[in-house]
């Protein structure tokens, strides 16, 4: 079997490709796959041939209703150890074809690539168009090749006092198992109501925590009081090299004693002792999550954004018109659910 064919039927090829890629995102290995099977997306791999090797990406597909038509996406992707032009239009063409025959009325890519490079020009001449980005467009990565005593300095010094006040306030740190779940739960819920951001189900986030803890690649830390009450809470995704931090959260008791802050560098020292070499943070989703992850060090990156390829114009159209429904739809549930707060004084 060729390399380009085992990517394509072989689960255990595609991973350990993902995971050797520079920047290896979770959101194209198998497991997460598995974990949009639930919500009925299917999955599907597409490989192409550039000058420099393999280019390939995972797409999911969503049936639109009742409809024969799906729309597709290939989260951070597509994937290659070296991206060229000649891998961009040969991986586009490949699209093209998967996309005809799986009856897809538009891709959306979302690629982890920065500013300010060729690439965004390869994907526009291969006939792509610039798209909201399904993913946090900007990130802050952290270099775990360095020295603990490198990543400590890095920390403002306020960050660090908040970290030794969060100790002397009987702050603990565990790496919990899926009996804490529940407790990661209910703090991330609270967290999106204050902050005005959507979630999901609980099961939602048990399905991810179990499809990567499959393969030893979930950590969940808790930052508990004395009592072993959790105060804030981590969710990290692994793959490859890279760890990331989709899903956090803290208490208004937990902003009192600061746990966050000890949380997240507990979360960074330990990443770097389990052998990864890049902490991604994840997004600075408004000006308070940046200014407290700014504080962590680390650099700011910021990606091209969004790209969409349109394969039947007239049944995109019907599409972006549901989509906008749901939005405004999502958005009046969870005012409800914040006045619910504010009326009630808890979830």
């Amino acid at each position: 079997m060729d390399a380009r064919r085992a990517l394509g039927t072989d689960p255990a090829a595609w991973d350990t490709f993902v995971a050797a890629t520079p920047l290896a995102p979770y959101l194209q290995a198998t497991p997460w796959a598995a974990v949009k099977a639930g919500n009925r997306w299917r999955s599907r791999r597409v490989i192409g041939v550039g000058g420099s090797g393999l280019v390939g990406g995972q797409l999911l597909m969503h049936r639109i209703g009742p409809l024969p038509w799906s729309v597709g996406y290939v989260p951070r992707g597509p994937l290659a150890q070296t991206l060229d032009e000649a891998g961009v239009g040969a991986w586009t063409d490949a699209l093209r074809q998967v996309a005809a025959e799986e009856q897809l009325s538009h891709v959306v890519i979302d690629p982890e690539i920065e500013v300010g490079g060729p690439e965004l020009g390869w994907f526009l001449r291969a006939g792509w168009r610039p798209c909201p980005s399904p993913q946090p467009p900007r990130s802050r990565w952290i270099d775990l090749t360095r020295r603990e005593e490198e990543l400590w300095a890095d920390l403002r010094p306020k960050w660090r006092q908040y970290v030794q006040k969060a100790r002397r306030n009987g702050i603990l740190v565990v790496e919990a198992g899926p009996e804490r779940l529940d407790d990661f739960y209910a703090i991330y819920v609270e967290t999106a109501l204050r902050g005005g951001f959507t979630y999901r189900s609980a099961a939602s986030y048990r399905a991810v925590y179990e499809a990567f803890a499959a393969h030893g690649r979930a950590r969940l830390l808790v930052a508990q009081d004395g009592a072993g009450r959790a105060q804030a809470v981590l969710l990290l995704i692994g793959w490859g090299r890279r760890i990331v931090e989709p899903y956090g959260g803290m208490t208004q008791a937990g902003a009192v004693s600061r746990a966050n802050y000890l949380l997240k560098w507990e979360a960074i020292r330990s990443s770097r002792e389990a052998g990864y070499a890049l902490y991604d943070l994840w997004g600075l989703s408004h000006a308070g999550i940046e200014h407290f992850k700014v504080g962590f060090g680390g650099r700011e990156v910021d990606y091209i954004g969004g790209l969409e390829l349109t394969v039947r114009p007239l049944v995109r159209w019907a599409v972006e018109a549901a989509q906008a429904a749901r939005v405004v739809v999502a958005r009046r549930r969870l005012e409800r659910a914040r006045r619910r707060i504010g009326a009630d004084g808890e979830p």
